[in-house]
Protein backbone atom coordinates (compact mmCIF):
# COMPACT_ATOMS: atom_id res chain seq x y z
CA UNK A 1 0.00 0.00 0.00
CA UNK A 2 2.89 2.37 0.19
CA UNK A 3 3.82 4.26 2.96
CA UNK A 4 1.76 6.15 5.83
CA UNK A 5 1.09 10.09 5.37
CA UNK A 6 -1.23 12.10 7.35
CA UNK A 7 -3.54 14.52 5.18
CA UNK A 8 -2.34 17.90 4.58
CA UNK A 9 -2.00 20.66 2.29
CA UNK A 10 1.81 21.75 0.78
CA UNK A 11 3.21 24.71 0.76
CA UNK A 12 5.78 25.78 -1.56
CA UNK A 13 8.11 26.17 1.06
CA UNK A 14 7.48 22.18 1.85
CA UNK A 15 8.46 21.52 -1.47
CA UNK A 16 11.85 23.62 -1.34
CA UNK A 17 12.80 21.72 2.15
CA UNK A 18 11.60 18.03 0.39
CA UNK A 19 13.92 18.98 -2.94
CA UNK A 20 16.81 19.63 -0.78
CA UNK A 21 16.54 16.90 1.62
CA UNK A 22 15.62 14.41 -1.54
CA UNK A 23 19.01 15.35 -3.02
CA UNK A 24 20.69 14.82 0.46
CA UNK A 25 19.06 11.30 0.61
CA UNK A 26 20.78 10.44 -2.88
CA UNK A 27 23.99 11.30 -1.77
CA UNK A 28 23.67 9.16 1.51
CA UNK A 29 22.52 6.49 -0.91
CA UNK A 30 25.45 6.87 -3.37
CA UNK A 31 27.83 6.87 -0.25
CA UNK A 32 26.56 3.57 0.98
CA UNK A 33 26.97 2.17 -2.32
CA UNK A 34 30.62 3.50 -2.76
CA UNK A 35 31.11 1.76 1.11
CA UNK A 36 29.72 -1.80 0.63
CA UNK A 37 26.84 -0.78 3.18
CA UNK A 38 24.14 -3.21 1.83
CA UNK A 39 22.80 -7.18 3.05
CA UNK A 40 23.30 -10.04 0.56
CA UNK A 41 24.03 -12.64 2.86
CA UNK A 42 20.85 -14.94 1.80
CA UNK A 43 19.22 -13.40 -1.59
CA UNK A 44 14.81 -13.56 -0.61
CA UNK A 45 11.96 -13.70 -3.40
CA UNK A 46 8.72 -11.74 -2.17
CA UNK A 47 5.22 -11.80 -4.00
CA UNK A 48 2.35 -9.48 -3.59
CA UNK A 49 -1.20 -10.47 -5.56
CA UNK A 50 -3.97 -7.61 -5.52
CA UNK A 51 -7.66 -8.78 -5.83
CA UNK A 52 -11.07 -7.96 -6.58
CA UNK A 53 -14.34 -8.28 -4.22
CA UNK A 54 -17.79 -9.22 -6.23
CA UNK A 55 -20.87 -9.70 -4.67
CA UNK A 56 -22.93 -12.74 -5.60
CA UNK A 57 -23.70 -10.83 -9.39
CA UNK A 58 -20.14 -11.21 -9.77
CA UNK A 59 -20.42 -7.20 -10.15
CA UNK A 60 -17.90 -5.10 -8.60
CA UNK A 61 -18.57 -4.97 -3.98
CA UNK A 62 -16.84 -2.04 -2.27
CA UNK A 63 -16.42 -3.56 1.20
CA UNK A 64 -12.91 -3.97 0.97
CA UNK A 65 -12.93 -2.60 4.96
CA UNK A 66 -16.03 -5.07 6.23
CA UNK A 67 -13.85 -8.28 4.37
CA UNK A 68 -10.85 -7.42 5.76
CA UNK A 69 -12.17 -7.68 9.17
CA UNK A 70 -13.53 -10.61 8.39
CA UNK A 71 -10.90 -12.03 7.62
CA UNK A 72 -8.37 -10.57 10.14
CA UNK A 73 -5.36 -11.64 8.96
CA UNK A 74 -2.59 -8.99 8.60
CA UNK A 75 -1.11 -10.21 5.72
CA UNK A 76 -4.37 -9.00 3.89
CA UNK A 77 -4.63 -5.51 3.22
CA UNK A 78 -6.74 -2.55 1.64
CA UNK A 79 -5.69 -0.95 -1.44
CA UNK A 80 -6.65 1.62 -3.78
CA UNK A 81 -10.26 0.66 -4.76
CA UNK A 82 -12.79 -0.28 -1.82
CA UNK A 83 -13.11 -3.29 -4.53
CA UNK A 84 -9.56 -3.85 -4.21
CA UNK A 85 -7.09 -5.92 -1.49
CA UNK A 86 -3.86 -7.35 -1.29
CA UNK A 87 -1.85 -10.08 0.35
CA UNK A 88 1.66 -9.84 1.03
CA UNK A 89 3.39 -12.95 0.65
CA UNK A 90 6.27 -13.45 3.09
CA UNK A 91 10.06 -13.17 1.76
CA UNK A 92 11.55 -16.52 0.90
CA UNK A 93 14.26 -18.47 -0.72
CA UNK A 94 13.66 -20.68 -3.90
CA UNK A 95 15.80 -23.59 -2.98
CA UNK A 96 13.80 -27.49 -2.79
CA UNK A 97 10.96 -27.23 -2.88
CA UNK A 98 10.10 -24.00 -1.35
CA UNK A 99 7.92 -22.88 -4.13
CA UNK A 100 5.76 -25.51 -3.14
CA UNK A 101 5.38 -24.96 0.42
CA UNK A 102 4.63 -21.24 -0.27
CA UNK A 103 2.07 -22.36 -2.73
CA UNK A 104 -0.11 -24.88 -0.57
CA UNK A 105 0.18 -21.83 1.94
CA UNK A 106 -1.09 -19.31 -0.12
CA UNK A 107 -3.58 -21.15 -1.53
CA UNK A 108 -4.86 -22.19 2.04
CA UNK A 109 -4.68 -18.72 3.03
CA UNK A 110 -6.51 -17.13 -0.05
CA UNK A 111 -9.37 -20.62 0.51
CA UNK A 112 -9.65 -19.18 4.50
CA UNK A 113 -9.96 -15.66 3.15
CA UNK A 114 -12.85 -16.52 0.56
CA UNK A 115 -14.78 -18.40 2.91
CA UNK A 116 -14.95 -15.41 5.35
CA UNK A 117 -15.51 -12.90 2.89
CA UNK A 118 -18.65 -15.05 1.16
CA UNK A 119 -20.15 -15.09 5.11
CA UNK A 120 -20.96 -11.51 4.32
CA UNK A 121 -21.35 -11.77 0.73
CA UNK A 122 -18.13 -11.18 -0.95
CA UNK A 123 -16.14 -13.14 -2.99
CA UNK A 124 -12.50 -13.05 -3.89
CA UNK A 125 -11.58 -12.91 -7.65
CA UNK A 126 -8.30 -13.02 -8.59
CA UNK A 127 -8.15 -11.31 -12.25
CA UNK A 128 -6.18 -8.31 -14.32
CA UNK A 129 -8.87 -6.09 -15.15
CA UNK A 130 -12.94 -7.20 -13.39
CA UNK A 131 -14.71 -7.72 -16.07
CA UNK A 132 -17.47 -6.86 -14.54
CA UNK A 133 -15.97 -3.07 -13.78
CA UNK A 134 -18.55 -0.31 -15.53
CA UNK A 135 -17.04 3.60 -14.77
CA UNK A 136 -19.56 3.82 -12.36
CA UNK A 137 -18.04 1.82 -10.08
CA UNK A 138 -14.59 3.88 -10.75
CA UNK A 139 -15.86 7.73 -9.26
CA UNK A 140 -14.00 9.62 -6.05
CA UNK A 141 -16.68 7.56 -3.77
CA UNK A 142 -14.90 4.29 -5.06
CA UNK A 143 -11.68 5.25 -3.63
CA UNK A 144 -10.46 3.80 -0.08
CA UNK A 145 -10.45 6.47 2.44
CA UNK A 146 -6.89 6.44 3.54
CA UNK A 147 -4.92 9.92 3.20
CA UNK A 148 -2.48 8.19 1.00
CA UNK A 149 -4.52 8.00 -1.68
CA UNK A 150 -6.75 11.38 -1.24
CA UNK A 151 -2.89 13.20 -1.54
CA UNK A 152 -2.25 11.49 -4.44
CA UNK A 153 -4.78 12.51 -6.08
CA UNK A 154 -4.64 16.20 -5.60
CA UNK A 155 -1.42 16.13 -6.45
CA UNK A 156 -1.92 14.33 -9.72
CA UNK A 157 -4.99 16.69 -11.01
CA UNK A 158 -2.88 19.65 -9.51
CA UNK A 159 -0.48 18.40 -11.76
CA UNK A 160 -2.34 18.11 -14.58
CA UNK A 161 -4.93 20.43 -14.23
CA UNK A 162 -7.34 19.14 -16.37
CA UNK A 163 -9.42 15.66 -16.58
CA UNK A 164 -7.55 12.28 -17.35
CA UNK A 165 -8.44 10.95 -20.83
CA UNK A 166 -8.60 7.53 -21.28
CA UNK A 167 -8.43 6.44 -24.91
CA UNK A 168 -7.60 2.49 -25.78
CA UNK A 169 -8.08 1.20 -29.39
CA UNK A 170 -8.66 -2.77 -29.29
CA UNK A 171 -10.79 -4.99 -31.07
CA UNK A 172 -13.02 -2.33 -29.64
CA UNK A 173 -12.12 1.39 -28.53
CA UNK A 174 -12.21 2.77 -25.55
CA UNK A 175 -12.51 6.53 -24.90
CA UNK A 176 -13.80 8.24 -21.52
CA UNK A 177 -12.37 10.59 -18.99
CA UNK A 178 -11.97 10.80 -15.58
CA UNK A 179 -12.11 13.32 -12.53
CA UNK A 180 -9.83 11.21 -10.04
CA UNK A 181 -7.44 8.49 -10.50
CA UNK A 182 -10.35 5.85 -9.33
CA UNK A 183 -9.16 3.92 -12.73
CA UNK A 184 -6.34 3.01 -11.29
CA UNK A 185 -7.82 0.61 -9.23
CA UNK A 186 -9.06 -1.58 -11.95
CA UNK A 187 -5.36 -2.33 -12.44
CA UNK A 188 -5.07 -5.39 -10.35
CA UNK A 189 -1.45 -7.42 -10.30
CA UNK A 190 1.28 -9.64 -8.83
CA UNK A 191 4.63 -7.90 -7.59
CA UNK A 192 7.35 -10.09 -7.78
CA UNK A 193 10.42 -8.88 -5.62
CA UNK A 194 14.25 -10.02 -6.17
CA UNK A 195 17.24 -9.10 -3.61
CA UNK A 196 20.16 -8.12 -5.25
CA UNK A 197 23.49 -7.35 -4.64
CA UNK A 198 24.55 -3.67 -5.65
CA UNK A 199 27.03 -5.12 -8.15
CA UNK A 200 24.36 -7.39 -9.91
CA UNK A 201 21.16 -4.48 -9.67
CA UNK A 202 22.20 -3.52 -13.34
CA UNK A 203 22.74 -6.70 -14.82
CA UNK A 204 19.63 -8.09 -13.47
CA UNK A 205 17.40 -4.78 -14.07
CA UNK A 206 18.60 -5.28 -17.92
CA UNK A 207 17.45 -8.48 -18.43
CA UNK A 208 14.30 -7.85 -16.62
CA UNK A 209 13.07 -5.08 -19.27
CA UNK A 210 14.20 -7.37 -22.16
CA UNK A 211 12.10 -10.14 -21.25
CA UNK A 212 9.10 -7.95 -20.16
CA UNK A 213 7.51 -8.59 -23.24
CA UNK A 214 7.50 -12.04 -23.32
CA UNK A 215 6.46 -11.99 -19.79
CA UNK A 216 3.22 -9.57 -20.21
CA UNK A 217 1.99 -11.83 -23.49
CA UNK A 218 2.57 -15.22 -21.31
CA UNK A 219 0.75 -13.68 -18.57
CA UNK A 220 -1.84 -11.46 -20.25
CA UNK A 221 -5.22 -11.85 -18.22
CA UNK A 222 -7.06 -8.40 -19.10
CA UNK A 223 -8.70 -8.09 -21.99
CA UNK A 224 -12.17 -6.38 -20.86
CA UNK A 225 -12.86 -3.18 -19.51
CA UNK A 226 -15.94 -1.03 -18.94
CA UNK A 227 -17.45 -3.49 -21.29
CA UNK A 228 -15.53 -3.33 -23.69
CA UNK A 229 -12.47 -5.99 -25.44
CA UNK A 230 -9.29 -4.30 -25.30
CA UNK A 231 -6.14 -5.13 -25.41
CA UNK A 232 -4.71 -8.80 -23.91
CA UNK A 233 -3.40 -6.88 -21.16
CA UNK A 234 -5.49 -3.93 -21.06
CA UNK A 235 -3.92 -3.44 -17.26
CA UNK A 236 -0.89 -2.13 -19.29
CA UNK A 237 -2.29 1.27 -21.19
CA UNK A 238 -4.89 1.52 -18.43
CA UNK A 239 -2.31 2.39 -15.31
CA UNK A 240 -0.22 4.31 -17.75
CA UNK A 241 -3.00 6.41 -18.41
CA UNK A 242 -4.68 6.46 -15.09
CA UNK A 243 -1.99 8.06 -13.17
CA UNK A 244 -0.38 10.73 -15.93
CA UNK A 245 0.68 13.77 -14.37
CA UNK A 246 1.09 15.65 -17.62
CA UNK A 247 -1.21 17.38 -19.81
CA UNK A 248 -0.97 17.08 -23.63
CA UNK A 249 1.97 19.67 -23.77
CA UNK A 250 4.14 18.43 -21.21
CA UNK A 251 3.92 15.30 -23.36
CA UNK A 252 4.60 17.21 -26.41
CA UNK A 253 7.49 18.18 -24.98
CA UNK A 254 9.24 15.17 -23.37
CA UNK A 255 8.33 15.22 -20.00
CA UNK A 256 8.44 12.00 -18.97
CA UNK A 257 5.41 9.46 -17.51
CA UNK A 258 5.30 8.53 -13.91
CA UNK A 259 4.33 5.13 -14.91
CA UNK A 260 7.91 4.64 -16.99
CA UNK A 261 9.01 1.44 -18.80
CA UNK A 262 12.26 3.48 -18.99
CA UNK A 263 14.61 4.68 -21.58
CA UNK A 264 17.76 3.01 -21.40
CA UNK A 265 19.78 -0.10 -19.89
CA UNK A 266 22.01 1.03 -17.02
CA UNK A 267 25.19 0.38 -15.45
CA UNK A 268 24.13 0.80 -11.49
CA UNK A 269 21.14 1.04 -9.12
CA UNK A 270 22.37 4.42 -8.87
CA UNK A 271 21.25 5.29 -12.16
CA UNK A 272 17.43 5.19 -11.26
CA UNK A 273 17.42 6.88 -7.83
CA UNK A 274 19.70 9.91 -9.91
CA UNK A 275 16.81 9.97 -12.91
CA UNK A 276 14.02 9.73 -9.83
CA UNK A 277 15.19 13.16 -8.57
CA UNK A 278 16.49 14.86 -11.76
CA UNK A 279 13.31 13.93 -13.62
CA UNK A 280 10.42 13.91 -11.64
CA UNK A 281 8.88 16.48 -9.01
CA UNK A 282 7.88 15.49 -5.85
CA UNK A 283 3.80 14.20 -5.52
CA UNK A 284 3.90 13.44 -1.48
CA UNK A 285 6.78 16.27 -0.16
CA UNK A 286 6.65 14.70 3.34
CA UNK A 287 9.88 15.44 5.23
CA UNK A 288 10.79 13.57 8.01
CA UNK A 289 13.26 14.45 10.95
CA UNK A 290 16.13 12.57 10.18
CA UNK A 291 19.58 13.78 9.67
CA UNK A 292 20.81 11.07 6.97
CA UNK A 293 24.42 12.02 6.81
CA UNK A 294 24.61 12.38 10.74
CA UNK A 295 23.00 8.91 10.78
CA UNK A 296 25.05 7.05 8.67
CA UNK A 297 28.17 9.08 10.07
CA UNK A 298 27.78 7.55 13.30
CA UNK A 299 27.59 3.79 11.68
CA UNK A 300 23.75 3.08 11.91
CA UNK A 301 21.48 2.75 8.52
CA UNK A 302 19.72 5.51 7.70
CA UNK A 303 15.89 5.39 6.20
CA UNK A 304 16.11 7.62 3.49
CA UNK A 305 12.60 8.13 3.78
CA UNK A 306 12.25 10.94 1.49
CA UNK A 307 14.34 8.96 -1.62
CA UNK A 308 11.97 5.91 -0.68
CA UNK A 309 8.53 7.95 -0.35
CA UNK A 310 9.62 9.78 -4.07
CA UNK A 311 10.63 5.87 -5.73
CA UNK A 312 7.50 4.69 -4.32
CA UNK A 313 5.47 7.06 -6.87
CA UNK A 314 6.96 6.78 -9.44
CA UNK A 315 5.44 3.31 -11.20
CA UNK A 316 8.97 1.34 -13.44
CA UNK A 317 7.57 -1.48 -14.87
CA UNK A 318 10.83 -2.91 -13.11
CA UNK A 319 11.22 -0.55 -10.00
CA UNK A 320 14.28 -0.19 -8.05
CA UNK A 321 13.17 -0.46 -4.00
CA UNK A 322 15.72 0.16 -1.05
CA UNK A 323 14.55 -0.94 1.94
CA UNK A 324 15.82 -2.17 5.60
CA UNK A 325 15.27 -5.42 7.26
CA UNK A 326 16.54 -6.94 10.65
CA UNK A 327 18.74 -3.45 10.96
CA UNK A 328 19.97 -4.05 7.17
CA UNK A 329 20.01 -2.19 4.06
CA UNK A 330 19.12 -4.32 1.04
CA UNK A 331 17.81 -3.73 -2.20
CA UNK A 332 15.45 -5.22 -4.61
CA UNK A 333 14.01 -5.38 -7.68
CA UNK A 334 10.24 -5.54 -8.33
CA UNK A 335 9.01 -6.36 -11.08
CA UNK A 336 4.96 -4.86 -11.74
CA UNK A 337 4.77 -6.44 -15.61
CA UNK A 338 2.32 -9.62 -14.38
CA UNK A 339 -2.03 -8.97 -13.87
CA UNK A 340 -3.45 -10.67 -10.79
CA UNK A 341 -4.44 -14.64 -11.68
CA UNK A 342 -5.60 -16.45 -12.97
CA UNK A 343 -4.77 -19.16 -10.57
CA UNK A 344 -2.05 -19.59 -7.85
CA UNK A 345 -0.66 -22.42 -9.52
CA UNK A 346 -0.36 -20.18 -12.92
CA UNK A 347 1.01 -16.97 -10.52
CA UNK A 348 4.25 -19.56 -9.20
CA UNK A 349 4.72 -20.37 -12.62
CA UNK A 350 4.64 -16.93 -13.95
CA UNK A 351 7.14 -16.52 -10.76
CA UNK A 352 9.74 -19.87 -11.46
CA UNK A 353 10.00 -18.56 -15.16
CA UNK A 354 10.70 -15.12 -14.40
CA UNK A 355 12.73 -16.04 -11.54
CA UNK A 356 14.85 -19.29 -13.37
CA UNK A 357 14.96 -17.10 -17.04
CA UNK A 358 16.20 -13.92 -14.84
CA UNK A 359 19.12 -15.72 -13.11
CA UNK A 360 20.07 -17.29 -16.54
CA UNK A 361 19.99 -14.17 -18.55
CA UNK A 362 21.82 -11.89 -16.18
CA UNK A 363 24.99 -13.60 -15.83
CA UNK A 364 25.33 -14.19 -19.60
CA UNK A 365 28.88 -13.74 -21.32
CA UNK A 366 27.61 -11.80 -24.11
CA UNK A 367 24.11 -10.47 -22.49
CA UNK A 368 20.80 -9.93 -23.93
CA UNK A 369 20.48 -6.41 -23.40
CA UNK A 370 23.91 -6.06 -25.53
CA UNK A 371 22.27 -7.73 -28.93
CA UNK A 372 18.95 -5.92 -28.06
CA UNK A 373 18.35 -1.90 -28.47
CA UNK A 374 16.26 -0.68 -25.71
CA UNK A 375 13.73 0.69 -28.13
CA UNK A 376 13.01 -2.82 -29.07
CA UNK A 377 12.44 -4.35 -25.72
CA UNK A 378 10.04 -1.76 -25.07
CA UNK A 379 8.27 -2.82 -28.61
CA UNK A 380 7.88 -6.25 -27.29
CA UNK A 381 6.52 -4.79 -24.08
CA UNK A 382 3.71 -3.16 -26.20
CA UNK A 383 3.18 -5.76 -28.36
CA UNK A 384 2.74 -8.37 -25.54
CA UNK A 385 0.70 -6.49 -23.95
CA UNK A 386 -1.46 -5.55 -26.95
CA UNK A 387 -1.58 -9.25 -28.39
CA UNK A 388 -0.71 -11.38 -25.75
CA UNK A 389 -0.23 -14.82 -26.24
CA UNK A 390 -0.27 -14.38 -30.46
CA UNK A 391 2.14 -10.97 -29.77
CA UNK A 392 5.16 -11.53 -32.14
CA UNK A 393 8.64 -10.74 -30.94
CA UNK A 394 11.87 -9.45 -31.47
CA UNK A 395 14.66 -11.66 -29.79
CA UNK A 396 18.15 -11.97 -30.80
CA UNK A 397 19.56 -14.40 -33.10
CA UNK A 398 15.97 -15.27 -33.69
CA UNK A 399 14.63 -11.87 -35.39
CA UNK A 400 10.53 -11.33 -34.80
CA UNK A 401 8.71 -14.64 -33.91
CA UNK A 402 5.86 -15.94 -32.26
CA UNK A 403 6.26 -15.58 -28.49
CA UNK A 404 5.19 -19.14 -28.02
CA UNK A 405 8.13 -20.15 -30.60
CA UNK A 406 10.46 -18.01 -28.56
CA UNK A 407 9.24 -20.04 -25.03
CA UNK A 408 9.20 -23.06 -26.55
CA UNK A 409 12.70 -23.35 -28.64
CA UNK A 410 14.77 -20.78 -26.53
CA UNK A 411 13.54 -19.15 -22.67
CA UNK A 412 11.99 -22.54 -20.92
CA UNK A 413 15.49 -24.23 -21.46
CA UNK A 414 16.91 -21.20 -19.89
CA UNK A 415 14.57 -20.89 -16.83
CA UNK A 416 15.16 -24.84 -16.40
CA UNK A 417 18.40 -23.92 -15.90
CA UNK A 418 18.23 -20.84 -14.07
CA UNK A 419 15.78 -22.48 -11.43
CA UNK A 420 18.51 -25.44 -11.41
CA UNK A 421 21.24 -22.97 -10.44
CA UNK A 422 18.55 -21.75 -7.80
CA UNK A 423 18.62 -25.21 -6.42
CA UNK A 424 14.95 -25.92 -6.87
CA UNK A 425 13.72 -29.21 -6.98
CA UNK A 426 13.49 -30.75 -10.58
CA UNK A 427 9.45 -31.67 -9.59
CA UNK A 428 8.87 -28.46 -8.70
CA UNK A 429 10.64 -26.49 -11.51
CA UNK A 430 8.89 -29.33 -14.03
CA UNK A 431 5.23 -28.63 -12.95
CA UNK A 432 5.75 -25.40 -12.76
CA UNK A 433 7.20 -24.59 -16.35
CA UNK A 434 5.14 -27.43 -17.44
CA UNK A 435 1.75 -24.84 -17.29
CA UNK A 436 3.83 -22.40 -19.07
CA UNK A 437 4.70 -25.06 -21.73
CA UNK A 438 1.27 -25.65 -21.91
CA UNK A 439 -0.12 -22.29 -22.36
CA UNK A 440 2.69 -22.04 -24.96
CA UNK A 441 1.13 -24.99 -26.88
CA UNK A 442 -2.30 -24.84 -26.27
CA UNK A 443 -2.40 -21.05 -27.21
CA UNK A 444 -3.96 -20.36 -24.16
CA UNK A 445 -3.51 -17.42 -21.07
CA UNK A 446 -5.73 -15.94 -18.76
CA UNK A 447 -6.70 -13.59 -21.93
CA UNK A 448 -7.52 -15.71 -24.41
CA UNK A 449 -9.80 -17.81 -21.60
CA UNK A 450 -12.21 -14.96 -21.00
CA UNK A 451 -12.46 -13.62 -24.02
CA UNK A 452 -13.24 -17.25 -26.16
CA UNK A 453 -15.53 -18.07 -22.87
CA UNK A 454 -17.20 -14.63 -23.37
CA UNK A 455 -17.80 -14.99 -27.25
CA UNK A 456 -19.58 -18.40 -26.80
CA UNK A 457 -21.88 -17.49 -24.03
CA UNK A 458 -22.27 -14.38 -25.92
CA UNK A 459 -23.49 -16.59 -28.70
CA UNK A 460 -25.30 -19.35 -27.65
CA UNK A 461 -27.17 -17.69 -24.55
CA UNK A 462 -29.23 -15.53 -26.64
CA UNK A 463 -30.68 -13.13 -25.38
CA UNK A 464 -28.75 -12.23 -22.63
CA UNK A 465 -26.97 -8.63 -22.62
CA UNK A 466 -23.28 -8.07 -23.03
CA UNK A 467 -23.03 -7.40 -18.81
CA UNK A 468 -24.66 -10.78 -17.76
CA UNK A 469 -22.67 -12.66 -20.32
CA UNK A 470 -19.21 -10.36 -18.61
CA UNK A 471 -20.49 -12.05 -15.35
CA UNK A 472 -21.18 -15.50 -16.31
CA UNK A 473 -17.96 -15.89 -17.86
CA UNK A 474 -16.56 -14.39 -14.19
CA UNK A 475 -18.66 -16.91 -12.38
CA UNK A 476 -16.95 -19.60 -14.61
CA UNK A 477 -13.70 -17.90 -14.53
CA UNK A 478 -14.16 -17.70 -10.41
CA UNK A 479 -14.96 -21.25 -10.00
CA UNK A 480 -11.78 -22.63 -12.07
CA UNK A 481 -9.38 -19.88 -10.11
CA UNK A 482 -10.19 -21.21 -6.77
CA UNK A 483 -10.02 -25.04 -7.96
CA UNK A 484 -6.05 -24.05 -8.36
CA UNK A 485 -5.90 -25.49 -11.91
CA UNK A 486 -3.57 -23.93 -14.50
CA UNK A 487 -5.53 -21.86 -16.84
CA UNK A 488 -4.31 -23.55 -20.03
CA UNK A 489 -6.53 -26.40 -18.42
CA UNK A 490 -9.38 -24.72 -17.92
CA UNK A 491 -12.51 -25.96 -20.24
CA UNK A 492 -14.52 -23.10 -22.14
Amino acid sequence: MGQEVEARTFSRDDRQRYREKLRRCLDVFGRMLNESRFDFERPLTGTEIEFNLVDELQDPSMRNQEVLAAIADEVFQAEMGQFNIEINVRPTTLAGAAAADLEEELRASLNEAEERARGIGAHIVMVGTLPTLMPQHVTGAAITTHPRYALINEQIFAARGEDLHIAIDGPERLDTHADTIAPEAACTSTQFHLQVSPQDYAGHWNAAQCIAGVQVALGANSPFLFGKELWRETRIPLFEQATDTRPQELKEQGVRPRVWFGERFITSVFDHFEENVRYFPALLPVCDEEDPVAVLDRGDVPRLGELRMHNGTIYRWNRPVYDIHDGKPHLRIENRVLPAGPSIVDVFANGAFYYGLLRTLATQDRPVWSQMSFATAEDNFTEGARHGIHAQLYWPGLGTVPVTELVLRRLLPMAQQGLAEWGVDTAVSDRLLGAIERRCTAYRNGAEWQAETFHRIDEQQQPLDRRDALREMLRRYSEHMHANVPVADWPT
